[in-house]
């Protein structure tokens, strides 16, 4: 296992109240997550933008995602190394007080990136792996790599546990990570930001699951846009049948590399 991490592993049950207690709902940020060289070496090696497909937002979202984790050069290996990891698992369990893996697969994780207008509407997340109903969505781990960001820029990660609520702001600062819970009540998003030519959002997305339960029901992202006319509203409130409808006859396409 790679010291990336070290600072941290040792932790998990000294922040769980921390995590437990934190408003709007479950989460902890953890400044200077990573050892600096694998941070500055994970920035150096980010794939370019053009280099990413677009991720499957439709109009809710402007983003790219690459899931291939691992394939990049030595230091998103040894991320990935790092994440997919007993001891990175040990932790996670630790913090939340749940047993939880992380998806080896990165399946709509690993890299992200967003250029001048990315945004991604306030949303729930999927909560069952589309290729394990077994898998549990439990947490999501978002690793932010953008250096010397200003608040002009916006960005900011955006929180809340009900649709018109009280939002928690974030900003995405370098070698900053977000451990957060992944509920139907853990709504979160970012608003269209101003860039100038160059500068983009990065993170990097590892989402933890646990062993579903009975009785849970499988939902797709419910999106709930907060600025939006009567049709994006309309589709909002219809995504999920029209999810399944789709599925259905074409098929989920999980095979895309995001």
């Amino acid at each position: 296992m790679s010291a990336a991490f070290s600072p941290w592993l040792g932790r998990g049950a000294e922040l769980r109240e921390q995590f437990r207690s934190a408003q709007p709902f479950p989460l902890v940020v953890i400044d200077g997550f990573l050892e600096d060289e694998l941070a500055d070496a994970l920035l150096t090696g980010f794939p370019s933008v053009d280099d990413m497909p677009k991720s499957r937002d439709y109009v809710f979202g402007d983003k790219r995602e690459l899931s291939s984790l691992g394939a990049h050069g030595g230091a998103d290996a040894r991320f990935r190394e790092g994440v997919l990891s007993p001891e990175f698992a040990g932790f996670l369990s630790a913090l939340s007080g749940q047993s939880v893996f992380v998806d080896p697969q990165f399946h709509g994780g690993g890299f992200h990136q967003g250029a001048d207008g990315s945004f991604l509407d306030m949303h729930l997340d999927f909560n069952v792996h589309p290729l394990h109903e077994d898998w549990l969505r439990t947490l999501n781990i978002l690793v932010y790599l953008n250096r010397d960001w200003r608040p002009e820029y916006g960005g900011d990660l955006l929180v809340k546990s009900s649709p018109d609520g009280p939002e928690l702001s974030i900003e995405p600062r370098f070698n900053r990570a977000v451990v957060m819970l992944t509920d139907d009540f853990t709504y979160h998003g970012y608003r269209r930001m101003s860039l100038p030519p160059g500068v983009t959002r990065k993170s990097l997305a590892v989402y933890a699951y646990r062993d579903r339960e009975d009785g849970v029901r499988q939902r797709t992202t419910r999106w709930v846009p907060d600025e939006a006319g009567v049709g994006k509203r309309l589709f909002a409130r219809n995504y999920d049948w029209l999810v399944r409808v789709k599925n259905r006859f074409l098929g989920s396409g999980t095979a895309r590399n995001r």
